[in-house]
């Protein structure tokens, strides 16, 4: 094992935990990532420039302008002349979100339509129409237009409903009902109280969502300060645990590890007494389709028996074997436990990993927006009917200005000047998808670099702890400070190098992810399996760069050097001692999702309780809120109580990997002699050296040895 994994790390007396003079690491990757940083900053300045995100918010009219902005500022909603045109082909929610650019008319207006209204072929246009809702093209008291060709020129609505602002557009009622004496007289092609009436139910199906957030958004009002309580009792509850480990940690472990043994010792007997009641047998029943005909046979509860008894006589010889490093890996908790005590501002380090988190995501979803929404909108020339004379030569490709466009300059009667899609041309909107692919890959490695920077700032502020000679004497006064100039200092690209191979793979799996969806109506049974093979690799792969990355930082923060050295010494230092790495690993997790749980689970039943009104509470003082949907506040907290526990149990993490590996150093550099200076706590000296007492006990005999020598 050592000549495979390299040779222990050698006694030096001179070595007094984290390397104090250091040189800057990696800086090829860290100039590398300065430039890619200031490309990104480039990519985000270009999308500003060149995107609009009101397209996303705002609607727009058929002349381009936004409405309530400039000279529409008193108009914010728009009308659709016919709605019925957005339904062919596209989901109006989906078009809504991108600005709803339909084939129709669309006019900026004060306030929606509230009565029914439907154009006749004869009579006065002003009478007919209302010059509320029409283009401002056209003035009903002067025109010499008739309805009719109103009507086809689409210069004013040839009906209308009741209508409501959703997202700043008139959609239709969903209780509508049309009188009695509500007709069009064909003034519309599809223009039919049956198809307005199907048009109203899609729409109302597609946005019957605004009353659901409305509510929801009441609900959040009236209960957002119980849910910041609730969400400090989470808070409380994950540090008194954290700071209770130091004195129930054993305990609590031996309580986890005999409750699973137990548990599976009761589906031993349970399998048992199922055995001995079932009556029926494989032969009996043969194949059938009904799965839980299965469960009434003998065979099916042998078969499960002898599985439990195979994994409970595995779990006892186990902790029969590797008692002793359980014990270690209970120290090293409550150590972890009492190093946190020590070095109380780490728990408050996730706050400035949540905040530059946060910065990473609002960014990159700004830069998409703003991407997504680059390029003006471009119009073209189009008739309405091309079987009318004189509307044959227009083919739908020459552009136009609808400002200036003026239809009395074309013999068609029925062109018009309509919307068609977003600008492409040019350099930057022709590349607009390369930018997202930057914008995405940019994402992905901020984000890592983020999460490493602070998995190596905890990692030396605990390494400080840990080779501390005389814990508080020999610990820096500011621990987490010193190790975050440190770090910045002399480990961006460090940090930058192992971010950047995970975000690599990353790319790759979504690339498969992308691949698969696209593979999907495939009916190759080699090429799925070929897809879920890559996937399951890469998935692994992710985890295990996760993993060595992590152990680097820890590497790096002690010692100082480049990525790749301390990549190496770390997995060879682990393999040395690939047993304990186990143990420890698999205590760790356990009392981590104990804690989890117990945090999570335990707030979440009380908010459940509490909002539902069914916790008595005495006195009229304190009253649970009025709510539409109690599960709405009771999410939130249980979402929020798991994002605060991950983030103190992810520094308890932190802390027991660094003081695991500072450990397996402390040892190998005195090969296991009691004769040199150890920096470990004492309750892992005496769990090492128990064959023989204690390490004094072990040193007198060595000294008597000696003297009858």
């Amino acid at each position: 094992m050592a000549e495979e994994y390299g040779e222990p790390a050698k006694f030096d007396p001179k070595f007094k935990g984290p390397i104090k003079n250091r040189g800057c690491t990696d800086i090829i990757c860290c100039i590398l990532f300065m430039i890619f940083i200031m490309g990104y900053i480039a990519v985000g300045i270009i999308a500003w420039l060149y995107g609009d995100p009101r397209q996303v918010v705002y609607p727009r009219n058929s002349t381009g302008f936004y409405c309530g902005f400039g000279p529409n500022s008193d108009k914010p909603f728009v009308l659709y002349f016919d709605l019925l045109k957005c339904l062919t082909g596209t989901s109006v929610l989906a078009a809504s979100m991108n600005g709803l650019q339909c084939p129709t008319t669309q006019v900026c207006v004060a306030e929606c339509p509230q009565y029914f209204r439907a154009a006749i072929p004869i009579g006065v246009p002003k009478n007919v129409y209302n010059q509320t809702f029409c283009q401002p093209s056209i003035n009903l008291t002067t025109t010499i237009l008739s309805v009719s060709q109103i009507a086809s020129k689409e210069l004013c609505p040839v009906f209308l409903v009741p209508s409501k602002p959703i997202f700043n557009r008139c959609f239709p009622q969903v209780d509508l009902t049309f009188p009695s004496n509500f007709t069009i007289d064909n003034m519309s092609n599809n223009a039919t109280i049956g198809n307005i009436t199907e048009a109203a139910k899609t729409i109302a199906n597609s946005l019957n969502f605004q009353n659901l957030s409305k509510k929801i958004f009441e609900d959040f009002a009236n209960s957002w300060s119980w849910i910041l309580i609730a969400l400090g009792i989470a808070m409380l509850v994950s540090l008194f645990f954290l700071l209770l480990l130091r004195f129930t940690a054993g305990f609590l472990v031996w309580i986890l590890i005999i409750g699973v043994i137990g548990v599976i010792g009761y589906g031993i007997y349970h399998c048992y007494m199922e055995y001995t009641t079932a009556t029926m047998t494989f032969n009996q029943v043969g194949f059938n389709p009904n799965l839980s005909v299965y469960f009434q046979v003998k065979e099916t509860w042998l078969g499960i028996l002898i599985l439990l008894a195979v994994v409970e006589l595995i779990l006892l010889l186990l902790l029969l074997f590797l008692r002793k490093r359980i014990l270690i890996a209970i120290a090293l908790i409550k150590e972890a436990s009492k190093a946190i005590g020590h070095i109380m501002s780490s728990l408050f380090y996730p706050l400035v990993t949540f905040v530059l988190l946060v910065v990473c995501v609002a960014y990159w979803g700004i830069t998409a927006l703003y991407l997504a929404t680059a390029g003006g909108p471009m119009f073209i020339i189009s008739a309405t009917n091309s079987s009318t004379p004189g509307c044959g030569d227009i083919k739908g490709n020459e552009s136009c200005d609808p400002m200036t466009f003026n239809a009395s300059n074309y013999s068609c009667p029925d062109v018009r000047c309509v919307f068609y899609k977003y600008e492409t041309e040019g350099l930057v909107l022709k590349n607009i998808f390369n930018l997202q692919i930057y914008n995405v890959f940019g994402f992905l490695w901020c984000i890592n670099f983020v999460i490493a920077l602070g998995q190596c700032v905890l990692a030396g502020a605990f390494a400080s702890y840990y080779w501390a000679f005389i814990k508080i004497r020999d610990m820096p006064y500011f621990p987490v400070s010193a190790a975050f100039m440190r770090t910045l200092r002399y480990h961006t690209g460090s940090l930058a190098f192992g971010s950047l191979i995970l975000t690599i793979v990353q790319i790759i799996r979504i690339i498969l992810e992308y691949l698969d969806h696209k593979l999907k109506g495939a009916q190759n049974p080699c090429t799925r399996f070929l897809m879920c093979c890559l996937k399951c690799c890469f998935w692994c792969l992710e985890k295990f760069i996760k993993f060595l990355n992590r152990n680097a930082y820890i590497m790096i923060a002690v010692y100082g050097k480049n990525f790749c050295v301390s990549a190496k010494n770390a997995f060879k230092l682990l393999m040395r001692n690939i047993v304990r790495v186990v143990v420890l690993d698999k205590v760790t997790d356990l009392l981590i999702f104990f804690g989890k749980l117990l945090v999570v689970g335990g707030v979440g039943v009380l908010a459940f309780f509490f909002f539902s009104g069914r916790l008595p509470i005495p006195g009229d003082t304190i009253k649970s809120p009025t709510l539409n949907y109690y599960w709405i506040p009771i999410l939130t907290v249980v979402v929020g109580s798991y994002i605060i526990s991950h983030g103190f149990f992810s520094v308890y993490n932190m802390c027991v990997d660094t003081l695991f590996l500072c450990f397996l150093e402390d040892l190998e550099r005195n090969d296991g002699s009691i004769d040199k200076p150890y920096y470990m706590p004492k309750s892992l000296m005496e769990i090492l050296h128990k064959k023989n007492q204690s390490p004094e006990a072990e040193g007198k005999k060595k000294k008597k040895k000696k003297k009858k020598k």
